[in-house]
């Protein structure tokens, strides 16, 4: 269906759709837990189908040569993050059906502040050969305990017949797997049928994403339309929707919300938004990269460079979840000779165009309010804005997503536990948002420190939070959850309300927790690091990253043993 709002007939069309995600519901309600399940392994069916289709039309929607070893990306943020999620839901599902705890296999370990952390990555023996050395815990809320954390576990669907009403999904336009994963957490999380929006940046993938939920349109559980503003205005005010959530900017969350204009204002300032029904959300942010100083070899500071220039540089900067600001110790010897490596690391990544709407102008803004803004070169947007001052409370660097190829530095003293404890106070109270945070640390400084890096991870107020992993790491963890820390408001949504993804559809969580080895095999087992993996293969500069990701995808698809050499030598190669 392709609507738009002048369209003759475009309400009805849209009533019709409407009644049709309700008759679903009904339906849907009636499904039992056996035969949600084998929706589930029906889509994953239908998406390794289009999985060709998809990345090729994603390549071309971001101006990618199809040779190039930056289709990786494509892979592993499109398909690859469906395929894991639908076989990570479906365990779960099929836990729930035959009555066993859905987390009888799963580690339940104490965490700072009176919290637990549920451990989701490894959780299983492929997960421990496939990501050696990456591990995730899901922290829960101050004072939950496990009882109440595994009686819930499962949220609707421990009572399927008590279904919610029908969802709009307003759906991402950067990174392709968001939309199906919204809407998949739409119908199994909140046990809500759904319409998914396009975003008109991903209309060209508008046949894949059908062909990926055909098992759901044919029972009336999900619908996706295209079209402009307007299709998304009429469909949230429309009175047969229960639920909006959304994944974009603050700036199109508060249009939503109250409004545009005098009226926004107007809605604004008597605390009546125009949108009565709930609405959850993920809305970015500017994410710290927070470098803890230690005796590092060269060999560190490449590798660690390359590590920081994919943090922005992955899918162009335009990632609600881009590393943005780079807090350094002033006092490291090594500072220097690290922005130098990095440095190098920016200009050198593969070049690739500026291709989301409207990159240019806000690169371009950037430079214009930093005169002395670097440009390391690689591509012409590629920017570095040096300098920057913490404690100046009009640096816009800190407070305006850049969503492009765009890194600032900021600099502050220390180089012990108190640099750590100033740069997470910068953090939590300079940056705006608070989606994801990300720390690299020397094994040898992580040692010196002890607990108080685990009390200092407890501090920082993000929804996801990175040890020598980039936080996007997170966003491909289908156990793990997604979200802004909780707390924000309709009134300072900063990066949203609510969580996705948590496909072991956990209740009162807080964060994720994501922890990597912080140099890639063999140099990781030569100085002693307990870890295999070699360079990610989401790594900017990974050379065999499109084949990597292709045989992931394949792998995710259908699980075999048979099929791991081929994966692991490609691996090895990148």
């Amino acid at each position: 269906m392709n609507t738009a709002p002048t369209a003759p007939g475009a309400d009805h069309a849209l009533d019709a759709l409407i009644a049709r995600l309700a008759t679903g519901e009904h339906a849907w309600a009636r499904t039992c837990l056996a035969e949600r399940r084998e929706l589930l392994l029906d889509v994953t069916a239908a998406t390794a189908a289009v999985a060709d289709e998809w990345v090729r039309t994603a390549a071309g929607i971001k101006q990618l040569h199809p040779a190039s070893p930056l289709v990786g990306e494509e892979w592993m943020s499109g398909p690859y993050a469906v395929l894991t999620y639908l076989q990570a839901l479906q365990e779960t599902l099929r836990r729930l059906d035959e009555g066993a705890d859905v987390l009888g296999d799963t580690r339940i370990t104490p965490a700072p502040g009176g919290r637990l952390a549920v451990q989701v990555l490894p959780y299983d023996t492929y997960d421990k050969l496939l990501l050696n050395g990456f591990h995730a815990e899901v922290w829960t809320t101050p004072g939950v305990t496990e009882d109440q954390l595994r009686a819930t576990a499962g949220l609707t669907q421990r009572t399927p017949r008590r279904t919610r009403g029908v969802a709009l999904v307003l759906g991402a336009g950067n990174i392709f797997s968001i939309p199906p994963l919204d809407v998949l957490y739409q119908l199994y999380a909140e046990n809500r049928t759904a319409v998914l929006k396009l975003n008109p940046t991903t209309d060209p993938l508008a046949d894949v994403y059908r062909a990926v939920f055909e098992p759901l349109t044919a029972r009336g559980l999900v619908e996706i339309v295209t079209g402009g503003s307007g299709v998304g205005a009429a469909l949230a005010e429309h009175p047969g929707i229960a639920a909006v959530h959304m994944t974009g900017s603050a700036t199109t969350h508060d249009a939503v919300v109250w409004g545009t204009g005098g009226d926004g204002d107007a809605s604004r300032a008597s605390g009546t938004p125009k949108l009565t029904k709930p609405i959850t959300s993920e809305l970015g942010g500017v994410s710290p990269i927070i470098v803890l100083p230690g005796a590092w070899s060269d060999a560190d500071l490449r590798y660690q460079a390359e590590h920081v220039a994919t943090m922005r540089l992955h899918n162009s900067g335009c990632n609600c979840i881009a590393g943005q600001i780079l807090v350094i110790s002033s006092d490291w010897p090594q500072k220097n000779a690290f922005l130098t490596a990095l440095r190098r690391a920016l200009a050198t990544a593969p070049a690739r165009p500026a291709w989301y709407p409207g990159c240019e102008a806000r690169v371009q803004s950037a430079r214009d309010l930093h005169p002395g803004a670097e440009k390391p070169g690689g591509t012409p947007e590629r920017t570095l804005l040096t300098g920057l001052d913490l404690t100046d409370d009009n640096e816009s660097a800190f407070t305006t997503e850049y969503f492009g190829p765009v890194l600032g530095v900021a600099e502050l003293p220390g180089t012990d536990a108190r640099f750590l404890d100033a740069a997470v106070a910068a953090a939590n109270d300079r940056l705006h948002g608070t989606l994801g945070a990300n720390l690299i640390a020397h094994p040898d400084t992580i040692k010196a420190l002890g607990t108080c890096l685990r009390d200092a991870i407890a501090e920082l107020r993000y929804g996801t939070i990175s040890v020598n992993a980039w936080t996007g790491a997170g966003y491909a963890t289908p156990r793990a959850t997604w979200g802004a820390f909780p707390g924000h408001t309709l009134e300072d949504v900063q990066s949203g309300i609510g969580i996705v993804h948590n496909a072991l559809l956990l209740d009162h969580t807080e964060r994720t927790l994501v922890t990597g080895p912080f140099r890639p095999a063999p140099r990781s087992v030569l100085h002693g690091e307990s870890s295999l993996s070699p360079k990610p293969p989401w790594f900017v500069t990974n050379a065999t990253a499109a084949r990597t990701g292709r045989l992931l995808t394949e792998f995710a698809a259908r699980p075999r043993w048979q099929d791991l050499p081929a994966l692991f030598a490609s691996a090895l190669r990148g």
